[in-house]
């Protein structure tokens, strides 16, 4: 089973890393601009083999990426100096304009897994170049709010003294200042989370609520701030769609896709609860919230929306 990752900066080759500790696939392929780069970045991950499980690990061209199953599109531009979020997203989007028509040449029955930021609109966008090679919407998805997800599961598993894998919740929307936190749905090995807390005579006020609502929401500011790039997480992240892709494991994940014209007056990418197999999204299940929660849902949707729009991209035919 074979995987590509086209862009191998921190992002695409911590990935690349994540899937060689955790023996995903059989077969990964680095494509950069930068040669150099990759080659170096797929040896020393091939080192590490001995030490994880029996992938191989190379470099190459896009035709390299003939037999993937699922690509990672980790490739872009940084902001620069004074660059406006629109400026950035119109380089990206000329980025893409030339990279998914590439991928889907060599590696048509690929899915595509977006991880370039902001991956909500970029996602949207790379949708809209594979439909115009015949690919579905379904077979595009992104990282979306799976780290922030992971932050969330991740703080209150910390706070109630709890393995995180034994917390659920949803980071739903936006990827990003907009997100948002579905208290109403947390539960606790099955658990309500208020009856969790009552059970075992925990404290869980609204400043609590608040404290850890902000430190998901401005976790990456952090660490950035701290060691100017964030790509552990998001590694694993994209390792761990891949996984589902590649096993076909009818995963509920928080990643996003293009929405159906039914939600929120369509033409948006945002993240909610999909179902996640080796053909991509399999179905979408918009989850029940709190009329809080479905407004700020609506409102993070709308940034989203207003971001696709300033673009003055046409849809695909």
């Amino acid at each position: 089973m074979k995987i590509g990752i086209v862009g191998s900066g921190f992002v695409g080759a911590t990935a690349a890393y994540a899937m060689v500790m955790e023996g995903i696939g059989r077969e990964i392929v680095l494509v950069d601009k930068n040669e150099t780069r990759s080659r170096a970045e797929a040896n020393d991950i091939y080192h590490a083999v001995p030490f994880a499980r029996p992938l191989k690990v190379t470099s190459g061209g896009y035709a390299d990426l003939k037999g993937s199953r699922a690509v990672i599109i980790a490739a872009g531009v940084n902001q620069k100096p004074g660059e406006s979020r629109l400026e950035l997203l119109q380089r990206n989007s000329a980025v893409f304009r030339a990279v998914v028509p590439e991928v889907l040449a060599h590696a048509p029955d690929a899915v595509l897994v977006i991880a370039t930021n902001p991956v909500d609109v970029m996602t949207h966008l790379a949708a809209r170049y594979a439909k115009e090679h015949g690919v579905p919407s379904s077979r595009v998805l992104g990282s979306g709010t799976m780290l922030d997800t992971a932050r969330f599961r991740t703080l209150l598993g910390s706070h109630l003294g709890v393995d995180p894998h034994h917390v659920h919740g949803y980071v739903l929307g936006e990827h990003g200042d907009s997100e948002v936190l579905t208290w109403s749905l947390v539960t606790v090995g099955g658990i309500p989370l208020e009856e969790f807390c009552r059970l075992r005579g925990a404290r869980f006020d609204a400043e609590q609520r608040q404290r850890i609502d902000l430190d998901v929401r401005k976790a990456a500011y952090a660490i950035i701030e701290g060691k100017g790039a964030t790509y552990y997480g998001i590694g694993s992240a994209l390792a761990r769609i891949v996984d589902a892709i590649l096993s076909d494991q009818r995963a509920i994940l928080t990643v996003c896709t293009p929405l159906a014209a039914s939600w929120g007056g369509g033409d948006v990418t945002v993240s909610l609860p999909h179902l996640v197999g080796e053909a991509g999204v399999l179905a979408t299940f918009p989850p029940v919230l709190t009329p809080g929660e479905e407004a700020a849902l609506q409102a993070s949707a709308g940034v989203v929306r207003g971001a696709i729009e300033g673009l003055n991209i046409p849809p695909a035919a």
